[in-house]
């Protein structure tokens, strides 16, 4: 009588056990995601959502390229320096600012910096100069929010001049790093 009690116990145990389920196992749900659709991704475009101006469109005076309104600080592209130093000046802060922030907002945009000096010194020296003061504009505007892919510098040292002339004027105005979109 054991016996047949535990064959009955095992029996009724096994039954339990077993999966008798006949709809067919979908596994982790899905979910589909589409690039382009608004609020994914990454802006590539040089576009943005959020302009500097706080237009929501990004939009600005000039066909929409807040790059190019001339009321926008993105239109301005040049820091001038002081004779033989690359310390940049707190009068330009607010356009570095407002350039780290679009290229922050931005992440397809590029840009290159490139350092000039005046014509004294020599030729290595201000091929150096000239690349400390793009290193330094760079450097600031990766704490408003650039990255490094987005910024490339160069330095033209004496060689390409704002202004002809051997005079202060003309050497202040030599002595700068000017900014330059890809594609303008």
């Amino acid at each position: 009588m054991q016996r047949l009690l535990f064959g009955a116990l095992c029996a009724i145990l096994l039954a339990a056990c077993q999966t008798t389920s006949t709809t067919k196992d979908a596994g982790a749900p899905v979910e589909e995601r589409n690039p382009s659709a608004t609020g994914s991704g990454t802006a590539t475009t040089g576009t943005s959502t959020t302009g500097i101006t706080g237009n929501p469109t990004g939009s600005t005076g000039a066909g929409g390229n807040p790059l190019k309104d001339p009321s926008s600080p993105l239109s301005k592209r040049i820091v001038y320096f002081e004779f033989d130093s690359y310390v940049v000046k707190d009068e330009y802060k607010p356009m570095i600012e407002a350039h780290g922030r679009y290229l922050q907002s931005n992440r397809g945009a590029r840009m290159t910096i490139q350092g000039s000096t005046d014509e004294r010194g020599s030729r290595e020296y201000n091929i150096a100069l000239g690349q400390r003061r793009a290193d330094a504009l760079k450097k600031m505007l990766l704490l408003y929010g650039a990255t490094e892919i987005q910024i490339e510098t160069v330095s033209f040292g004496k060689e390409k001049p704002r202004r002809d002339g051997h005079d202060e004027a003309s050497w202040t105005e030599n002595r700068r790093d000017e900014i330059v979109f890809a594609g303008e």
